[in-house]
């Protein structure tokens, strides 16, 4: 998004997905029989003597459900003795997690994760089945028995393991993309105080039930609004609320990034602040009024590096995303570079820092701005989404994949001929209202700072606006639709 004036302990790491047991992810799928399915993940993210922390993501593959019970047998006699994000309880060898107020909801594609403490004697291996509410994940993919090692940080002893491994979410990312799009499903809802002519760069999650998004708003300047509705055909007449109006308050903010940090049970909204990346805190995303005031992420302003990078560009569109040890901040020069900095998790949102280029292109255009980075649900993979101008002036977006969040990142869809998503690869069976695919964000299969998203039929929610129009930048008059994949191998 361009504008001229843009200028605990190891229970921290304990909540999040996709981690391993001694070097070994244990991942279980099914797809039970009609609408009901599922595929879970179970790993091991630390081990010390006589205990050790867990993490357990649910995707749900079937019809959307409004409760969850997810239950399992430990083969060792495990013991659970402290649960987060699930009421967790135990009979001997039988445990049974359970929803919570605020994640009971989980949709067809999504996923829901809590981790927990617990204690072993001897052996600590992982469990090999599981059922969501009755439904047995025990997969129609052939599974696959390993042998792995493992060794405690903490005595001498090594234990060997042996799991049973299927693959998460079928199917991979392709290498090239086919969209379908919608028409502007979110405009601007002016009133007395917000003549806004914009709605762009949303940022979106779907938690109990309803899908929540935040956009930036440009009246006289920008800021933030948010909107929520159960079903997207209710997005077109979902009333907003003006972020100015609470405690994130007046003045510019732009490019909203939200997302729920597991370690601190709490909802950040990320955005840029003109000097700076800033951030809001709340426990009830479905309340507007809860956000707190504004905090910066980097304590000196703008880091020496893009300092000496961004030239006549602007400082814009942070993005988090963590593993199992760090959180990354990534961020935009609209000069050709990707900037990406670090911290702990158990630091996490202080101490950011070792900014480094992560990706650069000699032609500003190519890599202008609003990047995104995911986990691919299920893989070793990570997707990168970048806007790029394209040679006819619109906007597009380029992809890329690695193997870790540093990289190294290697083009998928990186070019104007085979894009990730341009106007030359998206169909509009209800007419083509714009010709700019521009600054969005995938619709993830979970909602937390793993920023999870299956490689299956991929929705994006995109800004675009009518082709005629023109002018200033910051008065164009942008419209959110959605894009859902057509050539999805799964």
């Amino acid at each position: 998004m361009r504008h001229p004036a843009r200028l605990r302990t190891h229970l921290s790491a304990l909540a999040l997905a996709g981690l391993t047991l001694a070097g070994t992810t244990v991942a279980l799928s099914a797809q039970a029989a009609e609408a009901a399915g599922c595929s879970v993940e179970y790993s091991v993210t630390s081990q010390w003597s006589g205990g050790f922390g867990a993490n357990v993501s649910v995707t749900n593959l079937g019809d959307p459900v409004a409760g969850w019970t997810l239950t399992w047998s430990y083969p060792a006699g495990q013991s659970v003795t402290q649960a987060w994000n699930a009421t967790v309880t135990q009979s001997g060898a039988q445990v049974s997690a359970r929803n919570v107020s605020y994640n009971g909801g989980i949709a067809t594609g999504a996923s829901v994760a809590f981790g927990f403490n617990g204690s072993w004697n001897g052996s600590n291996p992982a469990p090999t089945s599981f059922s969501l509410n009755g439904t047995a994940c025990t997969g129609n993919v052939g599974p696959t028995t390993t042998t792995t090692s493992s060794s405690s940080t903490t005595t001498s002893t090594t234990t060997t393991t042996t799991t049973t491994t299927t693959t998460g979410p079928a199917g991979s990312l392709p290498s090239s993309f086919r969209w379908s799009s919608t028409g502007a499903i979110i405009g601007p809802k002016p009133d007395s105080t917000h003549a806004n002519v914009a709605v762009k760069d949303p940022s979106v999650v779907y938690h109990n039930g309803k899908w929540h998004v935040f956009a930036s708003t440009y009246t006289t300047g920008y800021n933030l609004m948010y909107t929520s509705f159960a079903d997207w055909s209710q997005a077109s007449s979902a009333p907003h609320t003006y972020l100015d109006r609470t405690a994130i308050g007046t003045g510019y903010k732009a490019a909203p990034h939200v997302f729920f940090f597991a370690p601190q049970n709490l909802w950040y909204l990320v955005y840029q602040t003109g000097d700076n990346a800033s951030y809001s805190t709340t426990t009830d995303i479905a309340d507007p009024q809860s956000w707190s005031a504004p905090k910066k992420f980097y304590a000196n302003g703008m880091p020496q590096i893009i300092r000496d990078n961004i030239g006549n560009g602007y400082w814009v569109d942070f993005w988090v995303i963590c593993d199992t040890a760090k959180c990354y901040l990534f961020s935009s020069d609209d000069n050709g570079h990707l900037y990406r900095s670090e911290t702990t998790v158990a630091n996490y949102p202080n101490g950011f820092t070792n900014t480094v280029i992560a990706l650069q292109d000699s032609d500003r255009n190519r890599l202008f701005e609003a990047s995104n980075v995911y986990k691919v649900a299920g893989k070793d993979q990570y997707l990168l989404v970048h806007e790029a101008i394209g040679s006819d002036g619109r906007r597009y977006f380029r992809t890329w994949t690695a193997p870790s969040i540093t990289g190294p990142w290697t083009g998928l869809a990186d070019t104007e001929s085979n894009p990730f998503a341009r106007a030359n690869n998206v169909t509009f069976p209800n007419g083509a209202w714009t010709r700019d695919i521009s600054h969005g964000e995938m619709l993830r299969s979970g909602v937390d700072q793993l920023m999870e998203i299956s490689p299956c039929r991929l929705r994006f929610l995109y800004q675009g606006m009518d082709p005629n129009s023109g002018g200033d930048y910051n008065r164009l008059p942008w419209r959110l639709g959605l894009l859902t994949q057509t050539n999805s191998a799964c």
